[in-house]
């Protein structure tokens, strides 16, 4: 038993340097081997669903990774490789749920919050592409149809329930639903408008037959009337608010908010009255008396099923106030309420804007330059101990306390290299070059990581850039001839694996840069021209980086 689990060692190794080489295949049966000698061997299965991933057969590093939890569940490792197999198959809600285990295993793991976060960015989007033509779709319809009286009650039958669910999978289905009258009442509900009403006149006549046209910035909302049949105090309040609209514009705010408020006393089942009133305290800066307005203002319009976009209006003017008061927390609630009711690219906007000023200062807040130091110096401890898992942890908390030290990115980078994370290890690599150009670890660390993919053009710019920094960094050296000998063995290889990177495609794909790459083989004058061009030349550059041109 002991001969075999040293044997699984051993071939465990020679997996690992088959990875890091970029031999997937090699390193897979080196992993499959040393499984058969040590089933229980938990680190076996998470370096092949690695490997499996690599070479983008999904399914299995997923059925590897499911593999790693069940010999070992407590370790974080085995939740990071399934919900990266999850999310490379797109199933953006199975790998929130596995993140969210891992969370459990590893409550501060940064790795597994960011996951979250990539998770929900993704879902959102589909879900947003879904709304653009399934109205079952939309976020937030729960919340329409239980505050609608007739759909709340439908609700309540799990048919009704599962008719929805239905509708929303499959949009194609709705056409053939259309003669269930629960189903036009429901779209009616979600869309805010009555599809049960026969001709355009009849429409008309209903001031909340449809959502209102939008208006210029800050006029207050116009309204479709029958005045024929209009009840003498709304048809009152309606001239009141006509006068109070022609204040506002004036500026004559005082005046524009007593004409209101005999408007709200004369017919107090129309929301629009408040909503203006409100403006109006906007205006003035008096934002608790805004406030108050708008909450009013959708107390009556839910009692009197006034359009969601009408609605959406008052939560919105609510979060204006908090944003022009800094307070970016209360802002979010209230530019969230709003998007539920109705969906505006402003209030987008300006959720987003605060959803950024706060992570920001939250960010700012955990910066602690002492602390960045005592958690980079444990990380290194594990490092040398061999415990990268470990390493990386601290150094994510290094970096969280203090996200401008470039040699944080550096130690992190060489402890994604030990974890066969080549991708990571170059992107840390990318941050520690653009903090500090002049440190010549960064450019290492992206020529070996780079080495690794066998992406040996690129490899070798990064090299060169460290070579110029120190001519005589023997370990630079060495690696540099490695990358000549590979490109030289063949350079159309290291073309083709060029022309994968998606950069590279854009440029190459670019008629405008074909034909100066043309003028350039015709004409290497030329090149001297379109290098002035900072965009040409940082594309240039680009090429140049991955073998497909080069500069004498």
């Amino acid at each position: 038993m002991a001969d075999e689990k040293a044997q699984a060692v051993k071939l465990k190794n020679e997996g690992n340097e088959a990875q890091k080489e970029g031999r997937f295949k090699d390193a897979i049966t080196s992993y499959t081997e040393a499984i058969k000698l040590d089933p229980s061997n938990h680190v076996l299965y998470s370096n092949r669903s690695a490997a499996y991933a690599n070479i983008k057969q999904y399914e299995k590093a997923l059925t590897d990774a499911e593999m790693t939890i069940k010999v070992k569940p407590d370790w974080s490792k085995g939740y990071s490789r399934k919900a990266t197999a999850l999310q490379f198959l797109k199933r953006y809600e199975d790998a929130k749920a596995v993140y969210t285990e891992g969370l459990k295993v590893d409550p501060a793991s940064d790795a597994f919050k960011k996951g979250l976060e990539d998770c929900d960015k993704e879902l959102a989007a589909a879900a947003g592409a879904r709304s653009m033509t399934n109205p079952f779709g939309m976020p937030g319809i729960e919340q329409k149809l239980l505050a609608n009286p007739e759909t709340r009650e439908w609700m309540k039958d799990p048919e009704y329930l599962m008719l929805l669910k239905s509708l929303k999978s499959d949009p194609n289905a709705i056409g053939m639903k259309l003669q269930d009258p629960r189903v036009m009442k429901t779209l009616s509900v979600l869309l805010g408008v009555d599809l049960k009403l026969g001709t355009d006149a009849d429409m008309e006549n209903d001031p909340r037959s449809s959502a209102p046209t939008p208006q210029k910035a800050k006029e207050p909302e116009k309204m479709e009337t029958d005045e024929k049949e209009m009840d003498p105090n709304k048809k009152k309040a309606l001239d009141l608010k006509t006068e109070g609209n022609a204040a506002y514009k004036k500026k004559e705010f005082d005046e524009a908010i007593d004409l209101y408020s005999k408007a709200v006393e004369l017919d107090p089942d129309e929301m629009t009255y408040l909503t203006n009133r409100a403006a109006v305290h906007f205006e003035k800066k008096d934002f608790d008396a805004c406030r108050t307005d708008c909450l009013k203002a959708v107390e009556v319009g839910r009692e009197n099923k006034a359009p969601f976009k009408t609605i959406a209006k008052a939560f919105g003017r609510i979060g204006n106030t908090y944003l022009k008061e800094k307070n970016y927390t209360e802002a979010l609630v209230y530019f969230k309420k709003s998007l539920t009711e109705h969906r505006s690219d402003d209030i987008l906007k300006k959720k987003q804007e605060c959803e950024k000023i706060l992570k920001d200062q939250e960010r700012k807040a955990y910066i602690s330059p002492e602390l960045s130091l005592e958690a980079k110096n444990k990380g290194n401890d594990f490092y040398q101990k061999a415990d990268f898992p470990s390493a990386l942890k601290c150094y994510d908390e290094a970096i969280k306390r203090n996200p401008e030290d470039a040699k944080i990115y550096s130690n992190r980078a060489a402890a994604y290299n030990k974890l066969l994370e080549f991708n990571r290890a170059v992107k840390d690599a990318n941050e520690c070059i653009r903090l500090d150009p002049t440190f010549i670890k960064g450019y290492i660390h992206k020529g070996r990581n780079l080495m690794a993919m066998k992406q040996w053009a690129q490899a070798q710019s990064a090299l060169q850039k460290a070579l110029d920094i120190d001519s005589s960094n023997q370990e630079t050296m060495n690696m540099l001839i490695t990358c000549r000998q590979e490109i030289n063995k063949d350079p159309e290889e290291v073309k083709k694996r060029a022309m994968a990177d998606p950069e590279v495609q854009a440029i190459m794909s670019d008629p405008a840069m074909r034909m100066i790459l043309e003028q350039m083989s015709q004409n290497p004058a030329a090149m001297r021209n379109h290098m002035s061009n900072p965009d040409i030349a940082k594309k240039l550059y680009v090429l140049q980086d991955a073998g497909i041109i080069q500069f004498r």
